[in-house]
Formats: structure tokens, C-alpha cells, sequence
């Protein structure tokens, strides 16, 4: 199993990318998506070294019981084909399983939920969409469109994310969203992630202008503001 995984990297311990838990994150190397904001440019083009699978396993046997889950990062880690085999493996180890993901692949995302593999879904919404491919770089919002209905109506804990360039998306772009989820009947968590300076995939520097972020609401929604100055 562990051979067929394009892990290149692994964060010991986190307390803030799993909520209320702890965790070490899995991170997963290629991406369908080419993001101007993405701060992982290794990642998407596959350039990294992957981890040697005896590291990984050793990593995860020291640390059954003392933490709560493991992350699965990327990159995009649902286009690996070994993903659901790797999520069994943890699970049997006694590790909750929190799955970070672009969306891009609903029908391995609902294969992970039917067969009770994940214990908390993270879904990028990278733009609404009107500026869906351009933002994206991938024409595929119908399939990202089955992920949302297919986060919606999960029983499992959740939210929905969207990463910020103010120059990128305004505040026009975030009530779009915020009303496609309304539309779809989503309900819980939306939390939007403000950029963060370094190096990106498109060499992006930090906007021109701000984001206006007052007064923003959604029926049924619980926004959060992540790296915004003062929110």
C-alpha cells in the first residue's frame, strides 16, 4: 500500500488543521488544480521526494494513542487510487481521519463516506462559479459540484473553505458562494482564509486592495475568518 502513496511530507503534530484535535498531517504530492495563491507550488507539480513508507509507518505506530487523528493533505490526495486503502489502515489503527480535498473527485469522496473512512471532510470552494476555471485552472464545477452535495448531506463533521487574494475575489465572489451554499442547504462551518505572503504557484504578491469582510452572513452558517487583521 504504502509504495502506491505520493506522500512527501509529514507534520509531526498539529492542533489547528484537525479541530479540537490532535493530529499530524499526511501530505499528499500532484494537483488537477493550478491555483495562483497556492502556497504548496512543491506539492502541486510533484517535484518532492516521497517519504520512505518504513518513516511513515514507524511515525504512526509511535504515535497510536497519543494522537487523535491524521490530516490527508495535499496537493489533492483523493486523486491517489490507493487513498481508501491507506484510510482503513488508519482507522484500524485507532486514528480519526480528517480528509482535505478540492473537490475534483466526488465519486472517490463518496466511496471514503459510504464506507465510514473519513470523520471530518475540509472542502475548498475555490471560487464561485462565474470564475470557477479561471481561478482553478480546471473546468470541472459540476463535479465539484456533486463534492458540495455530497459534504451537505454528510453526517460526518465538515466545513467549507475559501482561500482569499483580494485581487482575485472581492466581495461580490464571496456572497456568490456564500449563496450557493445556502442554495444547496448547507450548514455549519464556512470559513474563509485570508492569502498568505510566500511563495506561491503563480507568484503572487499580496493584494492591492482589502477584502471587504463587514457584515458578511449565511443563512444556517457559522463564518470564520482565518489571517484576516482584526476579524
Amino acid at each position: 500500500m504504502w509504495r502506491k502513496l505520493p506522500i512527501t511530507a509529514l507534520t509531526p503534530f498539529t492542533f489547528q488543521d484537525y479541530p479540537e484535535r490532535t493530529a499530524c498531517i499526511l501530505w499528499f504530492s500532484g494537483c488537477n488544480m493550478a491555483c495562483a495563491y497556492c502556497h504548496n507550488p512543491e506539492l502541486v507539480k510533484g517535484k518532492l521526494r516521497r517519504l520512505a513508507p518504513d518513516r511513515i509507518e514507524r511515525f504512526l505506530e509511535a504515535r497510536r494513542g497519543r494522537l487523535d487523528g491524521v490530516v490527508l493533505s495535499g496537493g489533492e490526495c483523493t486523486l491517489c487510487p490507493a487513498l481508501p486503502d491507506l484510510a482503513r489502515h488508519l482507522k484500524s489503527m485507532g486514528f480519526l481521519v480528517k480528509l482535505d480535498t478540492n473537490g475534483t473527485r466526488p465519486e472517490r469522496l463518496a466511496a471514503l463516506l459510504d464506507e465510514g473512512l473519513v470523520d471530518f471532510v475540509a472542502l475548498d470552494f475555490k471560487a464561485p462559479r462565474a470564475k470557477f476555471a479561471a481561478i482553478t485552472g480546471w473546468d470541472g464545477w459540476r463535479a465539484f459540484r456533486r463534492a458540495l452535495d455530497l459534504v451537505t448531506r454528510t453526517a460526518v463533521a465538515r466545513e467549507v473553505r475559501t482561500t482569499v487574494h483580494a485581487d482575485l475575489l472581492d466581495r461580490r465572489d464571496i456572497d456568490a458562494i456564500i449563496r450557493e451554499l445556502e442554495d444547496v442547504g448547507y450548514r455549519g462551518r464556512y470559513v474563509l482564509q485570508n492569502f498568505r505572503a510566500g511563495p506561491t504557484l503563480g507568484g503572487l504578491r499580496g493584494p492591492s486592495r482589502r477584502l471587504d469582510i463587514d457584515n458578511l452572513s449565511g443563512h444556517g452558517l457559522d463564518i470564520e475568518f482565518r489571517n484576516f487583521d482584526g476579524a
